[in-house]
């Protein structure tokens, strides 16, 4: 459910159990009962702003009513949460346009490894020294 302690109490177990990449879908817009990233915001410790902004840059060329869409992203310990649009449409937009970020978060932040397949998607990490 979109509210915000069902949404924060979800959060924290599933942090609590290490995931390493939590993604939550719906509850981002303006109604009163979109209280997705507010109960984000009780779990991170870090909250990630370039998500939310390229996530509604990458939507805005598909739809208007996107600057409405509240996307964003944090870190709680070791697990990288992103939130995103509920339909299904919109959620593709927006992970194809973050995506090649998360696995070099991942491990900045000391969570899994995570490769990507390079036909669908290419993991960007920067080469080392």
């Amino acid at each position: 459910p979109d509210g915000r302690d069902s949404v924060a109490d979800t959060l924290r177990v599933l942090v609590g159990e290490e995931a390493d990449l939590i993604l939550v879908t719906g509850g981002t817009g303006p109604a009163p009962r979109d209280e997705t990233p507010e109960g984000v915001s009780a779990v991170i410790e870090k909250e990630l702003v370039g998500f939310g902004e390229e996530m509604r840059r990458a939507s805005l060329l598909e739809v208007p009513t996107a600057i409405l869409s509240r996307q964003s992203a944090g870190i709680a310990g070791k697990s990288l949460i992103i939130t995103l649009p509920g339909k299904p449409a919109a959620i593709a937009t927006c992970l194809k346009a973050v995506f090649a970020a998360v696995p070099y978060c991942l491990d900045l932040i000391g969570a899994a490894f995570l490769e990507t397949d390079p036909a669908k998607i290419a993991a960007f990490r920067p080469k080392a020294k």
